[in-house]
């Protein structure tokens, strides 16, 4: 699977206007495109951080979309009052749901920067390292890893039933990170974490 992530700087009181712009316009326009297969938004209400991210089932499909969406990005911008918006294009190289996000979810995200030449090794070790290790603390909702084979770039994403679960997770997976990304030759860039504002997650799984 394929998915572009919009982030999107927004001003912070904007951010309940962008939410209900997503769930009311943007969410259900998605649905009717082809090779649709899900999306999701995290939000940052202290930073104005918003990152929506949408889901293809082949390359074609989401570069088909791209005439479709962008509109919708536009209005979005204007909604969140947004200083900034960056587009971004990735391969999903894996996913796994222990159980469906409810209210009050939470999301971190990290983002890493390598060698393409070392993106496999990456792929390889967070499924084999990272993630059964994910699995193991409590909260934990689901997981996925994305990459973008050009620029080397990856980002890995972990879920969480709430804000008090997200937050003992803290040391924990600064461990799991630092031995994943040294065996992966891989530098972090940035470590967010976000509400799970709303997602539609009908994906398979990419373990």
């Amino acid at each position: 699977m394929y998915a572009r992530s919009t982030t999107v700087q927004a001003q912070p009181e904007s951010i309940d206007a962008g939410v209900a712009y997503f769930r009311d316009e943007v969410m259900p326009a998605l649905q009717e495109i082809d090779g649709f297969v899900g999306c999701s938004m995290i939000v940052d209400r202290e930073t104005g951080t918003c990152i929506v991210t949408a889901n293809y089932s082949s390359p074609e499909t989401r570069a088909a979309s791209a005439e479709k969406v962008m509109p919708l990005r536009d209005r979005a911008a204007a909604v969140l009052n947004a200083s900034s918006v960056e587009v971004d294009e990735w391969e999903i190289a894996g996913m796994h749901r222990d159980h469906r996000a409810g209210d009050g979810s939470c999301v971190r995200t990290t983002w890493l920067r390598l060698d393409p030449a070392d993106l496999d090794r990456m792929v390889d070790v967070w499924k084999h390292r990272v993630l059964p290790a994910l699995e193991e603390l409590d909260g934990f909702c689901s997981a996925s890893f994305m990459v973008n084979r050009e620029s080397g770039r990856a980002v890995g994403t972990a879920s969480f039933d709430n804000r008090e679960a997200l937050e003992a997770s803290r040391s924990p997976v600064e461990v799991i990170r630092r031995g994943a990304v040294k065996e992966a030759r891989a530098e972090v860039v940035e470590v967010l974490e976000h509400e799970l504002a709303l997602a539609h997650l009908d994906e398979p799984e990419m373990v």
